[in-house]
Formats: structure tokens, C-alpha cells, sequence
């Protein structure tokens, strides 16, 4: 396979074209686009990212497939009003460890609506994770790591996510000091803004590595946790 070599221009035009035909019927006519646009440089993004993040994660999966390292295009609408049957954007996940892939801490890309979303983390726990995962929070050595990593990264500008509860949960200690860490059900670190020059050469794999690295210290966190 090819070096990578950025993104395409048409990657950006695939999707605004795909925001404004989102059916079937469109995208069957513009299904080639959609391999030579958008699929084949994200499968040669993935090789590329893999190599690189090995240095920092040595156990990383990046699997230049379906499912895998990339998301599937098709919508679940079974639950949404919106009854869109595409997204519009291309999802890139590389996972770390041998936990299945939404069940791990990994690295994640997307470009949607001219903006470049980079982040890395878990977007949510599964219930015997998320048990886990509290413990973790409330245990005195790796409760305190995880408020250094998550001041390391802060620091340098990152977004925390992954807040959903509005109240501690039952049987948790709502005065423990990281207590806030326990309103949450899934943990990311991201960065998001205007699409960089980056995206569209070779540059884009050492620009995506940077961010990678500044929010190493959560993804570590996690996997540490995680894996035990």
C-alpha cells in the first residue's frame, strides 16, 4: 500500500455533497467517491499512525478495516428521529491492548463540518469497566494519578469529556475528593478546530502524533486501570 500522503481535497466535497443527499440513492451513485476519497487515504492513515504510535503505545491496534480501525458509514437509526442513513464524517479509531476495541482506551480522528476532532480515551465504560473504573477513582495511588494526568493535560489546553451523572452514584462517597470523576461514564481527553493545511499532506501524521502524545498521560491512565 502506498505511503500516506494526507487527504484529498474531495474528502472535505464528499461530505458536504453527502450533508445535503444523504440517501441511499446518492450515495450508490457516489459510492466510488466515497473508496477513492475517503476510504482508501483513511486506510493508508491508519497503517501510517500505527507505525507511529508504537513508540508510545507498543501494544496499539490499527487495523485498516471496517469496523475495525474505521467506523462504518452507515447511521444506527433505530433509536433516532433522524433518520439519515449516513454520517458525515469518517470515524478512525486505533485501540490499545487486547480488550475489544470499544472496550479499550485508544486514539481517535474525525473531520466533520470543517473542524478536526483528535482525541484519545474510552467513550464509555461497560458496566463491569465502569465498576472498575470507580474504584480506580476513589483508590488513593491511582486516584491520584489520574488528577496528575488530568492536569497535565488540562494545562495544555485539552478538553476533558465524559460527564454524565448529575449525582454521584448510590454507594459511592459523594465527599471523596475526586468525587466529580464519579459523575462520569466514559473518559476522553480532545482537541477540535478549523481543519490545518496538516490534514491534506503527509504532515497530518506528525501533527495528529503531537496531540496523541500530550494526552498520553489519560490514555495510560486508562489502560493501566483497565487492564489490572
Amino acid at each position: 500500500m502506498a505511503e500516506f500522503n494526507g487527504f484529498p481535497r474531495q474528502y472535505v466535497t464528499f461530505f458536504n455533497q453527502l450533508e445535503k443527499n444523504n440517501s441511499k440513492e446518492w450515495f450508490m451513485k457516489h459510492r466510488e467517491d466515497y473508496d477513492e476519497f475517503v476510504l482508501h487515504p483513511a486506510r493508508e492513515f491508519v497503517i501510517e499512525m500505527g507505525k507511529k504510535l508504537r513508540k508510545i503505545a507498543p501494544e496499539v491496534n490499527a487495523i485498516p478495516k471496517i469496523n475495525k480501525s474505521l467506523f462504518k458509514i452507515d447511521r444506527d437509526v433505530r433509536f433516532s428521529k433522524d433518520k439519515s442513513p449516513y454520517k458525515t464524517y469518517m470515524g478512525i479509531w486505533l485501540w490499545e491492548g487486547e480488550r475489544k476495541r470499544m472496550e479499550s482506551s485508544g486514539f481517535y480522528l474525525h473531520v466533520e463540518n470543517k473542524n478536526l476532532l483528535i482525541g484519545v480515551g474510552i467513550k464509555m465504560f461497560p458496566k463491569p469497566l465502569l465498576d472498575r473504573y470507580r474504584r480506580a477513582v476513589v483508590d488513593k495511588k491511582l486516584g491520584a494519578a489520574l488528577k496528575s494526568a488530568v492536569k497535565k493535560i488540562t494545562d495544555k489546553g485539552y478538553l476533558l469529556d465524559g460527564k454524565h451523572y448529575k449525582k454521584v452514584p448510590r454507594g459511592c462517597d459523594a465527599e471523596h475528593p475526586n468525587a466529580k470523576y464519579l459523575l462520569y461514564n466514559g473518559l476522553t481527553a480532545r482537541v477540535e478546530g478549523k481543519v490545518p493545511d496538516a490534514f491534506f499532506s503527509g504532515a497530518l501524521i506528525d501533527y495528529a502524533y503531537s496531540h496523541y502524545k500530550n494526552m498520553l498521560h489519560l490514555h495510560r491512565w486508562l489502560k493501566n486501570v483497565l487492564n489490572e
